[in-house]
């Protein structure tokens, strides 16, 4: 795909972004487990917020084609770089640009766009999690608008974020229709919004994550997202951009894990030679690079048939499946080759041995993809054999 002129005055921005400033925050974010306050103004500064948010409401209005090339980009520093911004990119401004009112887009948007909000996504909780569709947290219709109640796990951004896009129960009458959810757009600050404490994970050390209890929250009728009841399309809707986008992010890990390679292979020697010299340590740098250049063929297929308006429910799944998963084996075979280095704290290729690990359930864990996919094609398959049965 050729990009658009603003598609590669992002790509390069997040390039020298990266380059020049975010790979020298990476060791205080680690030890501190807070990304730097220096680091979120050179995020906001530099239009990363705002990627895929319309021009019109101040982001940049990428294609995802040409998302996933800039935040492939942003992937090759600490993952929880890009968590920061995530949300803001995918659901929560993707589900009020898609589905919300004009009211709502000129509200939210333009503010999700330079980063002065940062969004936060609550679906998950202690019964709801890869089944989604056993969400407990109600919403209930009163004349004043709406009142919220239950309580969230694992929300993403919660501790630093300004508003949550929040799915809860408004008809559990419909649930076997699949039409019992609602999407609404939950400012923290309201009464009755409880952040619990920041949950600390073996990975991605300066990202946030916190449960958050809704106890009897007041909201305008204007804070629902969409129609009554259409909550599950809002998911679906944007699961499939999501998947594609931790991909990216995948890819831009799986480089820097190649570039450590190389590096540490061609600076160390073992029995008088060049530890590259190994043809059993070439086999592990060629093994990575095959993958990692499948992982970038599958995100870029994949992110422009998204565009292109196709039904991308399989391919996604499986892009999302095949990248988190590789760069797993990825970073496995880099601390292979690093040996006791690359399980040093404050080492690159430790702190990414972690970090990848979570993108293998987060947007959908493996074994949900490999179901997804899997009913999707005999779906397909049935499909067509009925047609020619006719």
């Amino acid at each position: 795909m050729t990009l658009s002129a603003a598609g590669t005055e992002s790509v390069l921005t997040m390039r020298r972004l990266v380059d020049e400033h975010l790979l020298a925050h990476e060791d205080i974010t680690e030890s501190s487990g807070d990304v730097p306050p220096a680091v979120i103004q050179a995020l906001q500064t530099n239009g990363a917020f705002g990627l895929s948010i319309p021009i019109e409401y101040g982001g940049a209005g990428l294609a995802l084609a040409e998302e996933v090339e800039a935040v492939r980009e942003l992937g090759r520093a600490s993952a929880a770089f890009r968590s920061l911004v995530g949300i803001n990119l995918g659901v929560g401004s993707q589900a009020i640009q898609r589905f919300g009112d004009e009211a709502q887009r000129r509200e939210w948007l333009p503010q999700m766009a330079s980063g002065e909000v940062i969004a936060s996504f609550a679906l998950t909780e202690d019964t709801a999690g890869s089944d989604a569709m056993a969400v407990r947290t109600s919403a209930v219709h009163t004349p004043e608008g709406w009142r919220l109640d239950g309580r969230k796990r694992f929300v993403t951004n919660a501790p630093h974020a300004t508003v949550a896009t929040v799915i809860a129960v408004t008809d559990p009458e419909r649930r076997a229709e699949r039409k019992h959810l609602s999407a609404f757009i939950v400012p923290l600050s309201s009464e009755g919004v409880t952040v619990h404490e920041r949950h600390r994970l073996l990975g991605q050390r300066g990202g946030y994550w916190a449960d958050v209890t809704f106890d009897g929250v007041l909201l305008p009728s204007s804070s629902l997202i969409g129609t009554r009841g259409g909550g599950v399309t809002v998911m679906r809707a944007l699961l499939d951009r999501s998947r594609i986008h931790v991909a990216a992010l995948a890819a831009g890990q799986a480089q820097r894990l190649i570039t450590e390679m190389l590096d540490h292979a061609t600076r160390r020697f073992q029995f008088g030679k060049e530890l590259a010299s190994q043809q059993l340590v070439q086999a592990m740098i060629a093994d990575s690079y095959a993958e990692a250049y499948a992982i970038d063929t599958q995100v870029r297929d994949a992110a422009a048939q998204y565009d292109d308006g196709q039904d991308v429910s399989v391919r996604a799944a499986a892009v999302k499946m095949f990248a988190t998963e590789s760069v797993g084996r990825i970073a496995d075979r880099a601390v292979q080759i690093l040996g006791a280095t690359g399980l040093t704290s404050g080492h690159p290729v430790e702190r990414i041995y972690r970090d990848v690990r979570l993108l293998r359930f987060i947007e959908g864990t493996t074994q949900m993809q490999q179901i997804n996919i899997a009913r999707g094609l005999l779906r397909e398959h049935r499909d067509r054999r009925a047609n020619h049965a006719v």
